[in-house]
């Protein structure tokens, strides 16, 4: 089978809510790291086949494929097109899936995936709850299959977390004091020059400004989600406001272009679970890949699983046995946010360079997504 190579990855710093980026409309957001990546890679822009990028509620200025306007607004070629997916919170992780699907297929050589979010002009959810002036409450409860199937069962990604907190027992001591070690990471990732390979700069900003110096002391102030709940701010990852991109290319291209491939795209999948519970498929869909990949996981050198929120993460390192101290080494969404739509390649992006710093072979990738999903990607550094 052809192979799908990683050239290049890229991302901005994460501007915290109301932050340096909060002023930036989407397709300025998603061009900065378009055309970082062009202009740095041996590639005439014209040669490009696709950009894949990811975002959600893609309403207002993320509207109208928010991929082909970004590409335009960075004021490359015209012919070159664009498409913009939703996966939800793994959408930019699905560009990176489609774009090597395209590339080992034969069909195309050379795709950029990635994935932007403006979350302080557009908050979350402002796509579910949009069409309420037309009547529609949300997107599931008018639909009869869905109510026969699961009754008027709230969809919500904070009810999904209590249930796993409760379902794992896990206390909220727990999750605090795994919080303060995300951000305790990220603060020395950032301290040791971690990023600063992956990081480039837009509009001033040089580093993630959502790293908080916290104490468990702090957080055992925050009032819960929900009454007699137990899931905080303080353990949810934060909003933010960041774009990213990775180039994806095939061994035609790589010899075209005269180009070093940094990767190797192993492993890609996508599997689901209950979408009440929402947040759990990262564990069924990690044990489905490595089924698939023929590996286990003491194959695998670094995880990189989104913080959505502290018992996702915890239940999944409950479940796999894998050990803490290789998931998130730099820190995760709790201290250096979640963009949404940029989260997949922003978390790929530092996951390649964290195996190149460690000199690390493969890295597996996952993370909870809106409908009970998860996509898991296994990369191998070359």
């Amino acid at each position: 089978m052809a192979e799908a190579y990683i050239v290049d990855a890229l991302r901005t710093a994460t501007g915290k809510r109301k932050g340096s980026l909060a002023h930036l409309h989407g397709a300025d957001l998603g061009a900065h790291a378009l055309k970082a990546l062009v202009a740095r890679n041996a590639i005439p822009a014209e040669d490009y086949d696709d950009v894949i990028f990811g975002c959600l509620d893609a309403i207002g200025p993320l509207a109208g494929n928010i991929a082909r306007t970004a590409w335009l607004a960075a004021g490359l070629p015209l012919h070159v097109p664009g498409v913009t997916i939703d996966r939800q919170c793994g959408s930019s992780q699905q560009a990176v899936h489609f774009a090597a699907q395209a590339v080992m297929s034969g069909t195309q050589d050379v795709v950029i995936a990635g994935g932007l979010q403006t979350m302080t002009q557009i908050p979350i959810s402002s796509a579910m709850l949009c069409a309420k002036p037309l009547g529609f409450d949300d997107p599931f409860s008018g639909s009869t299959g869905w109510v026969a199937r699961f009754g008027k069962e709230p969809v919500s990604q904070f009810v999904g977390a209590q249930m796993i907190a409760d379902k794992w027992k896990i206390s909220r001591e727990a999750m605090e004091v795994f919080s303060l070690e995300s951000h305790r990471r990220a603060r020395q990732a950032q301290a040791e020059g971690r990023f600063d390979r992956e990081i480039i700069e837009c509009a001033g900003l040089i580093a993630d400004e959502t790293v908080r110096d916290t104490t468990l002391e702090k957080m055992a102030t925050l009032e819960p989600l929900a009454p007699g709940g137990t899931i905080t701010a303080g353990v949810s990852s934060q909003t933010g406001d960041a774009s990213s991109a990775m180039l994806i290319v095939s061994e035609r291209a790589l010899k075209r272009y005269n180009l070093t491939p940094r990767a190797r795209i192993h492993h890609l999948s996508v599997y689901s679970d209950d979408p009440i519970f929402m947040l759990t498929a990262p564990i069924p869909a990690t044990a489905q890949a490595m089924k698939k990949s023929g590996m286990s996981l003491s194959d695998i050198d670094l995880v990189e699983i989104n913080e959505a929120f502290a018992p996702v993460v915890m239940s999944w390192l409950m479940e796999t046995g894998y050990p803490h101290e290789k998931t998130n080494v730099n820190g995760g969404a709790i201290a250096l946010a979640h963009p949404l739509g940029a989260t997949g390649t922003k978390l790929m992006t530092t996951l390649l360079h964290e195996l190149e710093r460690t000199k690390g072979r493969y890295g597996l990738q996952t993370m909870c997504e809106g409908g009970g999903v998860a996509n898991v990607t296994i990369i191998e550094r070359l």
